[in-house]
């Protein structure tokens, strides 16, 4: 089974920034659909960003696009979500999550993402 562990959560001020990682294993992140889901206190879970297995296309929710950013390094074991500009919305448990598909979808159409992280708290807040 894939294992994912989140990291880079902590507490931050409005404006300031945070990068989460998301880690992969045994296997690689190669042939995954990776979606970042957030949920803030009360409301419901949605995702933020992914990224596609093959042509690495990626989504952001529109409240957060031009202020988040989703990558994968080169060995395709770790995909980073770059959080800068952080509003107190942003606050709440984001969870790194992965989906073994076929090509030719597209990340943010997969509602059953089947493997999830243990979830890392983001906290913004002056």
């Amino acid at each position: 089974q894939l294992q994912l562990v989140e990291s880079g959560g902590g507490l931050v001020q409005p404006g300031g920034s945070l990068r989460l990682s998301c880690t992969a294993s045994p296997f690689t992140l190669e042939w995954y659909y990776i979606g970042w889901f957030h949920q803030a206190p009360g409301k419901e879970r949605e995702v933020v960003s992914c990224i596609n297995n093959s042509d690495g296309s990626t989504y952001y929710a529109d409240s957060v696009k031009g202020r988040f950013t989703i990558s994968r390094d080169n060995a395709k074991s770790t995909v980073n979500l770059q959080m800068n500009s952080l509003k107190p919305e942003d606050a709440g448990v984001s969870h790194c999550t992965a989906a073994l598909r076929g090509p030719n979808l597209s990340c943010r159409g997969i509602s059953d993402y089947e493997h999830w992280g243990q979830g890392t708290q983001v906290t913004v807040s002056i």
